[in-house]
C-alpha cells in the first residue's frame, strides 16, 4: 500500500510539472503573438507616414494592418479559449506567414517598397513567423493537458 502513495504522489508531481510547462510555452506563445502583433502595427504606422517620415506605401500599410490586427485578434482568442492555444497561435502565425511571404515577393518583383529597413524587417519577421508557427505546430497535441 505504501508504494502506491509514492506512485500516485510521483504521478502527481509528474502532472504538476508538466502543466506548468504547458502554462509556460502558452505565456510565452502569447508574448509571441503579442510581439508579432504589435511589430506590424508599428510597421503599419510607419508605412502611414505617421511614426517615420519617407517610408509611407499605402498598400504595405494596409497588410501590415491586416496582420498586425489578426495576429492580435489571435492573442486574444488564446486567452478566451486557452485550450486552443497552440492551435490558434498556428493558424494565424501561418496567416501572417503566408502574407508576408507576398509582402516578400512583391519587393522581389518591386512592387513594395524597396527600402533597407522594409528588407530587414521582412528577413527578420519572416524567421521569427516560421520559429513561432513551428512550436506552435508541435505543442498542439500538448493543449488538453
Amino acid at each position: 500500500m505504501e508504494s502506491s502513495t509514492i506512485e500516485s504522489s510521483e504521478n502527481q508531481a509528474d502532472d504538476q510539472t508538466r502543466w506548468g510547462e504547458v502554462i509556460s510555452r502558452k505565456r510565452t506563445m502569447r508574448a509571441l503573438l503579442g510581439v508579432e502583433g504589435i511589430s506590424f502595427v508599428l510597421a503599419a504606422i510607419i508605412h502611414a507616414g505617421m511614426l517615420v517620415q519617407g517610408y509611407a506605401h499605402r498598400e504595405a500599410m494596409i497588410a501590415e494592418s491586416v496582420i498586425g490586427a489578426v495576429l492580435l485578434v489571435g492573442v486574444t482568442i488564446t486567452w478566451i479559449r486557452p485550450h486552443a492555444t497552440f492551435s490558434v497561435a498556428a493558424v494565424v502565425q501561418g496567416f501572417a506567414l503566408l502574407v508576408t511571404l507576398i509582402g516578400a515577393w512583391t519587393i522581389i518583383v518591386g512592387v513594395g517598397p524597396r527600402t533597407v529597413p522594409d528588407i530587414v524587417y521582412h528577413g527578420i519577421i519572416i524567421v521569427v513567423l516560421i520559429v513561432g508557427l513551428g512550436v506552435a505546430w508541435r505543442a498542439r497535441g500538448t493543449e488538453s493537458e
